[in-house]
């Protein structure tokens, strides 16, 4: 409207001067003599009405036109009138649509953006990881047992067959030291074969169906005390052994011994502390190992601590204890049977430490005692175990990994059966592309009993060996290891 204004207040000095000539030149025509003084007063009149009209006219056109904006669409405010506004008359030669499209204009670029529901959305999708993974694998055993079972196997127990280890799905939200980002939490689902070995067993849980495939599913709280204490209630993965859950993040394809006896995953309280940037601490109050629901009433409990004295060296030392036997039993028959509540205890020391000697030599050892009685007078089971490992990375994304490991199973503990065991594995694997890993795998299990199961009914023998052709994806994303 300013513009329009303007450009007609600049046509009154031409209008003015357009007249005067005209009049001059009517004048001079007519009668070149000079005008009577009666005459010259009458146009010099009509000439000052005509000014008039046209001053009038602008004042019209500004009082109905609205208030100069300082800037023509951006962050103009809504419009708060109750009352209908009548639009200007469009001028003269203009095409009439153009009002209405420039009131269109103007009301979707003043319209109000919700920032603060784009900034929410942002902040969901810049803080939390979605995840995927799919692990497969072929196995041969070389005993070819009846069954087709690989002994003392977590995972890849299956032979002679084409089997899906797991199929994985890991949301998780990591808490900050910011307001507002304080709150975390993480959620695995987990699908396939070694499900119902690591959380889906009726030996462990009351209700396996329920809890078969919900592997962690824990809610963080980052409280703003000193360096940030960690708090978690849930269920989650054991940080007792070096080993876990996901193959990828592992240095063979097959798991340890220790790994196989070691608890799976915990259900309770968990709080997690930086002492200093070398030091972690943590303290637990869980149900039990491989507990979801509780089946005895005892909470058991485990001190974590980690050391980072060097760059390169990682040194966990854990202690877990607790009571981790049913005080109730099932009599085939008549359903559940009251027995003398056990009040023995189970004691767990760990620990292992992860050296990268060179960039391409990395170096792994770990030692473990247990110990555990049913009743406090019974007399104790032992397992200790010690295994080392190395992988050295090769050229072209490949690696060759190896692991030797002993246990000596003192009461059945682990095995069923008294007796020590040893196993060595070697392990080639390639990384085709970032979220495809294929590993080969040769493994020999040595026992001083006739422990392994042949292809004959009955009769055992002192080693298993086994091959296994395993393949890995995983895409999303959350970065490092699961």
């Amino acid at each position: 409207m300013k513009s329009f204004i303007c450009s007609h207040i600049s046509l009154i000095p031409v209008l003015f001067i357009n007249m005067l000539f005209v009049n001059m030149s009517h004048a001079q025509t007519l009668s070149p003599a000079p005008l009577p003084p009666a005459q010259r007063e009458d146009e010099i009149r009509e000439l000052r009405q005509q000014l008039n009209q046209i001053s009038a006219r602008l004042q019209a056109l500004e009082a109905s036109g609205t208030p100069e904006q300082p800037s023509a669409t951006v962050n103009a405010p809504p419009n708060t009138s109750s009352g209908n506004v009548a639009a200007p008359a469009p001028a003269a030669g203009s095409s009439p649509t153009q009002p209405a499209a420039s009131e269109s204009a103007n009301t979707a670029a003043s319209a109000p953006i919700d920032t603060e529901a784009n900034r929410a959305t942002l902040d969901f999708f810049h803080s939390t990881t979605l995840s995927f993974g799919v692990d497969g694998y072929y196995g041969y055993n070389f005993n070819q047992p009846i069954g087709r079972i690989n002994q003392l196997r977590a995972y890849d127990f299956s032979s002679n067959s084409f089997s899906i280890n797991q199929a994985s799905i890991v949301v998780e939200r990591l808490p900050q030291p910011l307001p507002g980002k304080r709150l975390g939490g993480r959620i695995d689902l987990q699908f396939g074969q070694a499900t119902q070995t690591l959380q889906g067993s009726a030996a462990n849980e009351l209700h396996p169906e329920v809890w078969r495939n919900l592997f962690q599913a824990y809610g963080s709280y980052l409280a703003p005390v000193g360096t940030g204490l960690q708090l978690d209630f849930g269920k989650w993965s054991s940080a007792l052994g070096v080993e876990g859950n996901y193959t990828k993040d592992q240095l063979n394809y097959s798991r340890s011994y220790t790994f196989n006896y070691l608890p799976f995953y915990h259900m309770g309280l968990r709080a997690n502390y930086n002492v200093t940037s070398k030091v972690n601490v943590a303290y637990w109050l869980v149900n039990g190992a491989q507990q979801t629901d509780d089946f005895n009433g005892f909470k058991s409990q485990a001190f974590i601590t980690t050391l980072k004295p060097a760059k390169s060296l990682t040194w966990n030392l854990n202690y877990y204890f607790g009571q981790e036997q049913r005080d109730s039993a099932v009599t085939p028959g008549t359903g559940l049977a009251p027995v003398p509540t056990p009040d023995g205890r189970e004691h767990i020391f760990d620990t292992y430490a992860t050296w990268t000697a060179t960039p391409k030599l990395t170096l792994v050892g770990e030692a473990d005692y247990v110990v555990n009685r049913v009743y406090a007078h019974s007399a104790s089971a032992h397992v200790s175990a010690g295994a080392v490992y190395a992988r050295y990375a090769l050229p072209r994304s490949s690696a060759l990994a190896l692991r030797g490991e002993y246990l000596s199973d003192r009461g059945g503990l682990f095995s069923g059966t008294t007796q020590a065991l040893k196993e060595v594995t070697v392990t080639a694997d390639h990384l085709f592309e970032p979220g495809f890993l294929a590993r080969a795998e040769y493994r020999r299990d040595f026992s001083n009993q006739p422990f392994f199961q042949t292809g004959r009914q009955g009769i055992g023998t002192n080693a298993q060996g086994t091959a296994t052709l395993g393949l890995v994806f995983w895409w999303g994303a959350k970065q490092g290891s699961w």
